[in-house]
């Protein structure tokens, strides 16, 4: 009349069964990331040069994942607009962070509504981005030290040009002042063209742009390439000098290109992730895109190294910041 009692010895085995049904599926959802379109957001308007790496980037990257990785421009104060819309998402994957060294340089000059360390997780650093030193061709310098000298000779005489206050163009150019002494007056500028443009043409003196935006200008011979910031000459350029090679030992300075994602992301997808950007960095066709962007690959970095590199560009700028006494007007 009664249906059979399983028997204790049966009791674990159909449990067992069961759990291993529920952590097959559990696994299974897990290797299925991505499942769908995943969204880059930029901090930079389109046609610039993050924004072609974000593209050319994200191209490897749906070959490589499977799926779309779809590239939405938010400009806006400094990527800080970006950020902000990045933090209104799911923690799941699906909506990445894609800035450069401002990302650093932004909480000390900004009163944030966010905090970098916590509510962010660091899922790669992508490249290294080398700045030239570039004048008009009528300044006499040939060479770093030549600049140098005629600042110290002109105190508060020369100009340098910069795409905004705590751009990086303007913090290398103050780490140039502060470690020689030197006294320029800075100019900042709404964007890197109409800067360099009067580079160009006389009105400032100089200025620190991406490699990428000016090497073919210096080429061209509309201007003059000094040297580039890095401590190692750029992949692109081999034949331009550093700053450090050439007037100011030590020099060593550059922005980036990383992506991060909101904190509490599941560090399985972070690990995808940062395998995936390793293996397409590596590959030898995007290595050299890269490079003519006037990029210099480096995707080597575990997610632990990347936040480790952010918080020491964080610190870094922001004791050049409060010792130059730099402050958003």
């Amino acid at each position: 009349m009664f249906a059979a009692i399983p028997s204790a010895a049966r009791i674990p085995a159909v449990a067992l069964i069961f759990l291993a049904a529920l952590f097959g599926a559990g696994t299974a959802w897990a290797q299925a990331y991505p499942a769908k379109p995943i969204k880059l957001i930029v901090g930079f308007p389109a046609g610039g040069g993050s924004d072609a790496l974000a593209r050319i980037l994200g191209a490897a990257l749906t070959e490589k994942l499977g799926q779309q990785i779809v590239v939405d421009n938010k400009p806006g104060a400094n990527t800080i607009v970006a950020a902000q819309y990045v933090l209104t998402q799911p923690a799941d994957g699906y909506t990445l962070l894609f800035v450069s060294a401002s990302f650093a340089i932004n909480p000390s000059l900004y009163k944030l509504t966010y905090d970098i360390e916590k509510d962010y997780t660091a899922v790669a650093v992508v490249a290294i981005v080398p700045l030239l030193l570039i004048t008009n061709n009528n300044v006499p310098a040939q060479t770093v030290k030549d600049l140098i000298a005629m600042a110290k000779a002109r105190p508060g005489k020369l100009t340098y040009a910069s795409f905004g206050i705590g751009s990086a163009a303007h913090l290398a150019g103050e780490m140039l002042l502060s470690m020689t002494g030197a006294d320029m007056v800075h100019v900042p500028y709404k964007g890197s063209a109409p800067a360099v443009a009067d580079v160009i043409g006389g009105r400032v003196t100089m200025m620190l742009p991406g490699i990428g935006s000016a090497i073919n200008l210096a080429r061209e011979g509309k201007l003059k390439g000094l040297a580039v910031s890095t401590g190692k000459r750029a992949q692109g350029a081999p034949d331009i000098p550093t700053i450090a090679e050439t007037g100011v030992p030590g020099f060593d300075v550059a922005t980036w290109e990383s992506i991060q994602a909101p904190a509490g992301t599941p560090p399985d997808v972070v690990a995808k992730l940062n395998a995936a950007i390793r293996e397409v960095v590596a590959s030898s066709e995007l290595r050299q895109k890269m490079i003519n962007l006037g990029f210099e690959p480096d995707a080597m970095k575990s997610p632990a190294e990347a936040a480790q590199f952010v918080r020491s560009e964080m610190n870094r700028w922001g004791k050049l910041v409060r010792e130059r006494n730099i402050k958003v007007e």
